[in-house]
């Protein structure tokens, strides 16, 4: 079995992180990808502090492995879920949108792992000095907000230029893409877009059909314009969105207007006109609901299988 410092740094089996999805990843999927031997990771998003504590005790009374919050920094309640965190002594955080350094000392005070998504080596380097306890480097094939790497360029020079061990994420969704993480330097591996599909995940049946049905060329990135690109699948609303992006009529103001509540249409309410669709270009990968812990499992048995017989490609 596939086992590497992650695993023993946060007492997980395997070193799999699921991603803080906004509106998808609640206290349910997590504890179902804890229970699994992954890190489940609840999604803190917009919500407030009240919220928060209510998913970390849904998933504290399915699960008594590890798990983690996901904390947007962006969000108008980011101060008062980084207290929450350290009250309830949730074992990891990790962060995106952002530099979390104000939050370091009362998250170690609480005993708190923090592990940032970084989407350049600088802020790895940043994050690194402040503290971290390992460092997530995604890539641009990721769903919702992305970065201008991709994985492949990205990891390799993150895990340059840090001694933390590195997460990959961004376009991984079977074994192949595990394995090929490993072979660039990372020791784990965050996956999004294919946790849409575990039985455990609430989101809107619509949304998982739109998976399911998904190709290669069926996202979008949009929000360039704004300065926080989003990668979705091609919808009405993402395909609009677009469009209004070039139309030198609407205002910026506009367009945040626009965009507002799109991603609960689509996965509370599985609105397929009105509703962003968050995906990762792995989508095409994603062909069927499976349990948490199957999903895990199939992805490193054949990871396991392709590492153990990479040695004959080579002469």
């Amino acid at each position: 079995m596939i086992s590497t410092p992650i695993c023993g740094l946060l007492g997980i089996k395997y070193p799999i992180f699921q991603g803080g999805m906004a509106w998808i990843a609640d206290g349910r999927l997590a504890a179902a990808v804890s229970n699994g031997g992954g890190l489940g990771i609840i999604s803190a998003m917009n919500a407030n502090a009240e919220y928060l504590r209510g998913q970390i005790n849904i998933a504290r009374s399915l699960t008594d492995k590890p798990f983690g919050v996901n904390i947007m920094l962006m969000s108008p309640f980011a101060d008062e879920v980084a207290e929450v965190v350290a009250q309830e002594k949730v074992p990891v955080v990790t962060t995106g949108a952002g530099n979390p350094a104000k939050y370091m000392k009362m998250w170690h005070a609480a005993g708190i792992k923090v592990i940032p998504v970084v989407a350049s080596t600088a802020l790895a380097k940043l994050m690194t000095r402040a503290g971290a306890a390992a460092i997530i480097a995604e890539g641009g094939e990721s769903g919702g907000h992305v970065g201008e790497i991709t994985t492949m360029a990205l990891v390799p020079q993150v895990c340059d230029a840090t001694d933390l061990p590195v997460i990959a994420a961004g376009g991984i969704g079977d074994g192949r893409g595990v394995a090929a993480a490993f072979m660039l330097g990372a020791v784990g591996v965050q996956l999004g877009t294919r946790f849409l599909l575990a039985t455990e995940c609430g989101v809107h049946q619509n949304y998982k059909n739109k998976i399911i049905k998904a190709k290669d060329i069926d996202t979008i990135t949009t929000g360039k314009r704004l300065g926080h690109p989003v990668r979705s699948l091609k919808t009405p609303f993402s395909r609009a969105y677009f469009r209004a992006e070039y139309d030198s009529t609407i205002s910026d103001e506009e367009l945040e207007k626009m965009g507002a509540g799109a991603l609960r249409l689509a996965a509370v309410e599985g609105d397929e006109k009105r509703g962003c669709f968050l995906s990762g270009q792995i989508a095409g990968l994603c062909s069927r609901e499976q349990p948490a812990a199957d999903i895990i499992k199939e992805i490193f048995d054949e990871a396991e299988i392709i590492l153990n017989g990479a040695s004959k490609w080579v002469k």
